[in-house]
């Protein structure tokens, strides 16, 4: 599979509550990555409500929130949901869990961060895991972002995904 350079390409980040860092990916991607690609995120079990640390974390970086919000992946694989390019897990346990099959065999990778939502202790301490899990998200985006993906195969492709993730 080559890309395209005149498609659109749909890119879905999963974790586990779907309440900071897939929420983070879905909107960095959508504010560095249009026209070309339309970010999405998902939770296996989702916590149903955004943490209110990552919307501030984002709205301080001018990245727009208002459509974000926390929901399961299940909804991805239904008949109606767009079809899926890339799928990166953002968490172990969703790296971990069996997956639903989406149609179009999109390409996958684990991106693994460390869980801020998880961080117990003083408000600092909250805001630099929010901030160190933001900054790794951000710097993976760009990254992918700036991969010649219309000129590399899927497996080539696959490859780079996966260097960014261990990265």
């Amino acid at each position: 599979m080559k890309l395209a350079a005149d498609h659109h390409y749909n890119v879905l980040f999963l974790c586990t509550g779907n309440s900071a860092r897939s929420i983070m990916a879905e909107a960095i991607l959508n504010a560095k990555g249009q026209p070309m690609f339309t970010a999405y995120s998902a939770g296996s079990h989702p916590s149903g409500k955004v943490r209110a640390e990552a919307i501030a974390l984002l709205e301080s970086e001018g990245i727009s929130t208002p459509n974000l919000r926390s929901k399961s992946w299940d909804e991805f694989a239904r008949p109606d949901a767009p079809q899926l390019d890339f799928i990166f897990a953002v968490c172990d346990n969703a790296a971990n869990e069996v997956c639903p099959t989406w149609p179009g065999h999109p390409v996958t990778a684990h991106w693994g961060v460390p869980d801020p939502a998880a961080v117990k202790g003083a408000a600092t301490e909250i805001e630099h895991a929010f901030r160190d899990a933001f900054n790794l998200l951000d710097r993976r985006i760009s990254q992918f972002l700036a991969l010649s993906i219309m000129s590399i195969d899927r497996l080539a492709l696959k490859r780079e995904i996966d260097r960014i993730g261990r990265e």
